[in-house]
């Protein structure tokens, strides 16, 4: 009796051996050595896990930072130039620097502006409502207000106004990660340039309905008339679809187009306010 136990203890050890010997030799064959910078460039971005930069998390954008030759088409949208300049560095390589962009809302139909003609009583998501319907309002285009784009943010960078039921962002939290541009159903969120000091302009609109049924729909609406366009001086305004479009690569920041916009369509962002004009004077307009 006990040599058969003795017997099954020693074929047990000598099996356990081999198979340890196989999954040693199995493993060496199939490691992956990882490249050890890796570790330094994720060590250096800021660890949010936002996506933002089109990679799956912090680890994924490491590991293109070390696989790619070039660094011009890779950008950590939090960290910003300092976060790139760093990872740069491990690398040996330079980074581009880019302008920081900022998250805007293309919307200002306020209730003051756009009257609610249905109530909508469903669950609280954007998403769910537009593919029930076009929406409380009568523009098809408009914000639903029910903060699909807030609940995506992971920096409290934007909110729903109680009064104006619209989103609002915060342009110091705002990291440009571009989550609520993809959670807005409507698309009416864009990623711009955030401009020097703060300062932009831009069409907030995006109805491309035709001007008397956009102005009847919303009374901020672009109608489209082109106004905009002709007077802007650096050909930086399209009007397409019945609707203009500022080009934030080619706008100076003259806010001629803004003076000219007969429904307030376009918006101007921390700027100072403008000098009352004088009869028989031009209007004072700053251009930077």
């Amino acid at each position: 009796m006990n040599s058969i136990i003795v017997t099954a203890i020693l074929v047990l050890g000598i099996l356990g051996v081999v198979l340890a010997i196989v999954l040693y030799l199995v493993a060496q064959k199939f490691k992956v050595v990882e490249d050890p910078r890796i570790d330094q460039v994720e060590a250096v971005l800021p660890g949010a896990n936002c996506g933002g930069c089109g990679y799956p998390g912090c680890r994924g954008f490491a590991e293109a930072v070390v696989k790619s030759d070039d660094l011009s088409a890779l950008f950590c949208p939090v960290g910003g130039n300092d976060t790139m300049a760093k990872a740069a560095e491990i690398m040996g390589k330079t980074a581009e620097a880019k302008d920081p962009m900022v998250a805007v809302v293309r919307c200002s139909g306020s209730p003051e502006h756009r009257n609610r003609i249905v109530e909508y009583d469903g669950a609280s998501s954007c998403k769910l409502a537009t593919a029930l319907y076009s929406g409380d309002t009568g523009c098809q285009y408009g914000c639903l207000g029910l903060g699909d784009c807030v609940a995506v943010c992971n920096f409290d960078a934007i909110y729903i106004d109680p009064e104006t039921l619209l989103p609002v962002v915060d342009e110091e939290k705002c990291t440009a990660c571009g989550a609520c541009v993809k959670a807005c159903p409507k698309s009416i969120i864009e990623l711009r340039k955030k401009g020097p000091k703060g300062k932009r302009i831009y069409v907030s609109c995006i109805n491309q309905d035709k001007g008397g049924p956009a102005r009847k729909a919303c009374k901020v609406a672009c109608i489209g008339c082109g106004k905009c366009a002709k007077v802007c001086p650096h050909d930086a305004i399209t009007i397409e679809n019945n609707l203009a479009y500022i080009d934030y690569n080619k706008c100076k920041l003259c806010r001629k187009c803004v003076a000219e916009c007969p429904t307030g369509a376009i918006l101007e962002i921390n700027f100072p306010p403008r000098k009352k004009k004088v009869e028989g004077q031009t209007e004072n307009v700053e251009t930077k």
